[in-house]
């Protein structure tokens, strides 16, 4: 019998369908020479740290070092505490049963890190001994898992992964417990105190971001505007120069040039500049890009999208979910001509699927070496009905982002005059010359809404264009503004740095916090651990997420570059790098900050409040 072990029981009777399995028993569904068995997602995690001895939470046993972790099943908390899973002990039990009467076993757990650090623990746990083969695939689709199973790969070809997530789930393990440990232990123990490897550092650059928009001190500023006319166009061009001192602008401004004053010349342009450019598509969608998008245009929580794109794939409707990668290969491009017809119907976007028939697709999206374990996002073309508005709506994320992607360059002329009247003024205006990838939403850039110019007259350098309107403009320089789910996912990738470039930002994400598939989970325990909240569509931080802050701001473990560099190593482990360096360095790095956290925590408890948590007032006029 062959035994093939999906991640959860969803995904094992789908399989067990494809390939015609009916009979179903307990914890499997057997059938044509296959038994179909599940997971429920972790069955199993490392020990906790009194089962290597370190009993209560004492001084003495920081930093708590197990020589080689154990594996222990999933607890649930009764009103008795933590006592294990039993659903997860009864499951084990039929997965070690037939493994036992396995002639193959098959791993069908999600084809990435998670997935494969799922399948070892329970095969490691039960003690298993015989090889397997592993199914990967980027589609749920009947052909893609019927494809998969002819392919079946040596389960050896993945212990580099399996590698790369053991290394980060006990590097998970060592940097919480001892940091969580040691702040609550200094801080009295009277409160845990929770920290983490990502959430740490997480934290720290959303209470920093709050803070310096508090602290923000608005400086005023002056510019002047003024109106000018050509071929009854009339155009606003903006003074170059801000003015910090009002009665030195005041002056300027009564020099300059306009009709209303009687003065015939007006403003003279002294230079033109009109450049053609073009914009490329965007890359498609991985998951971080797609929960940005679906964060930005619906409000949507990145848990949440996750969420949908997961039921989105498990209903074959989308490639898989948790990919890092923003490219496919030339292979997967060879089938996006026919993937496009199947959306030439599509009520929104039809018109440019049939468009993009009759041209060259835009290739910026294809470049297997950029594929890692799984290509980007993309729609399967299977048929889509019934889907509730939230499904809908990322469904309609993906395919959109695909006819971008395959798109033309939008092709634009951008225009910048100079004109002299008292003072330097500049113009701007950008036209759209060829919309190309930007008519499959037809909407306008997020820099662009605000540009004073739709479009500019032509002038000439010499010309001079009567001015028949000037205002002494009054402003305020403005903070950054708060992290949202969107922008957060944003910095996380670049371990907040501010990077615009897509192309760039990608070429970091080895170095980023976390992984796509992990960050939603990092928000969400940061609002569990009520370190942060949601208002509206901002994440800010408590009076305990900055109480924890004012501890650790300075401290190893709240720094986001040095976590991004872990990320790194997580990253070039799963390509062959040394495990032993990795636990060497990720142990004295574990010593390190248990000690500085240690005698950190004093004082803490006078900066928490004994209440339920409330974000941190923000005065009028601050947003």
């Amino acid at each position: 019998m062959k035994i093939v072990i999906a991640e959860k029981p969803s995904v094992g009777r789908e399989l067990a369908k494809v390939f015609g399995a009916t009979t179903r028993k307990d914890g499997y569904i057997e059938g044509k020479g296959y038994s179909f068995t599940w997971a429920f997602g972790h069955l199993l995690q490392l020990a906790p740290p009194q089962d290597y001895g370190f009993i209560g939470w004492r001084k003495q046993h920081l930093p708590m070092l197990p020589a080689k972790f154990k594996l222990a099943i999933r607890k649930i908390k009764t009103k008795d505490g933590f006592v294990e899973d039993p659903a997860v002990r009864k499951q084990l039990d039929t997965i070690k049963k037939l493994f036992d009467e396995a002639t193959e076993i098959i791993v069908a757990t999600d084809a990435g890190r998670e997935g494969e650090l799922i399948f070892r623990y329970i095969y490691y746990y039960l003690k298993c001994k015989k090889p397997f083969k592993r199914l990967w695939i980027s589609s749920q689709t009947d052909e893609a898992i019927k494809d998969g199973f002819r392919n079946l790969k040596p389960g050896t070809d993945y212990d580099t992964l399996f590698n790369s997530a053991h290394c980060r789930s006990e590097s998970d393990w060592l940097v919480g417990m001892n940091a969580t440990q040691a702040l609550s232990i200094s801080a009295g123990n009277r409160t845990v105190l929770s920290l983490g490897r990502v959430q740490t550092p997480t934290l720290a650059m959303i209470c920093a971001r709050f803070l310096e928009i508090k602290n923000f001190v608005p400086q005023t500023y002056f510019q002047i505007s003024i109106q000018l006319i050509k071929d009854e166009q009339t155009f606003k061009a903006v003074s170059v120069t801000n003015y910090k001192d009002k009665s030195e602008v005041e002056g300027i401004f009564k020099l300059v040039e306009d009709v209303a004053s009687g003065f015939p010349i007006g403003g003279n342009i002294i230079a033109v500049e009109a450049k053609p450019r073009k914009e490329p598509p965007p890359l498609l969608h991985d998951l971080s890009s797609l929960q940005q998008e679906a964060n930005k245009k619906k409000g949507f929580t990145a848990d949440q999208t996750l969420n949908i794109l997961q039921n989105l794939y498990e209903s074959k409707l989308v490639s898989y979910p948790r990919t890092g990668s923003r490219y496919i290969g030339d292979d997967v491009f060879a089938g996006v001509p026919a993937l496009i017809d199947k959306f030439i119907n599509h009520p929104e976007f039809g018109k440019q699927a049939q468009f993009l028939q009759t041209v060259s697709l835009n290739k910026r999206s294809v470049n297997a070496k950029k594929v890692t374990d799984h290509h980007a996002v993309l729609p399967t073309g299977e048929e889509a009905y019934g889907l509730n508005a939230d499904k809908q709506a990322v469904y309609d994320m993906v395919v959109g982002r695909m006819l971008e992607a395959f798109h033309q360059e939008c092709l634009k002329e951008v225009t910048k005059i100079t004109i002299q009247s008292a003072t330097t003024f500049m113009a701007n205006g950008t036209v759209i010359r060829s919309a190309g990838w930007r008519s499959v939403y037809n909407e306008t850039e997020d820099d662009k809404k605000d540009e004073d110019n739709v479009a500019l007259p032509k002038v000439a350098v010499g010309e001079q264009l009567p001015i028949v309107e000037k205002t002494l403009l009054e402003k305020q320089t403005k903070p950054k503004s708060m992290f949202n789910e969107a922008s957060l996912l944003k910095a996380l990738e670049t371990s907040g740095k501010e990077i615009e470039d897509e192309e760039l930002r990608y070429a970091m994400k080895d170095s980023g916090l976390g992984t796509p598939a992990t960050r939603a989970s990092i928000i969400e325990t940061l609002i569990a651990r009520e370190y942060i909240i949601r208002e509206k569509r901002n994440l800010l931080p408590t009076n305990k997420g900055l109480a924890v802050y004012e501890v650790v701001k300075n401290k190893q473990i709240a720094q986001p570059e040095l976590t991004g560099q872990w990320e790194k190593r997580l990253e070039e482990i799963r390509t062959g790098a040394s495990v032993k360096d990795f636990k060497a360095e990720i142990t004295e790095y574990t010593k390190a900050i248990t000690s500085e956290l240690l005698i950190a925590g004093a004082g803490i408890l006078g900066k928490l409040e004994e209440r339920k948590p409330e974000k941190v007032s923000y005065r009028a006029g601050f947003r």
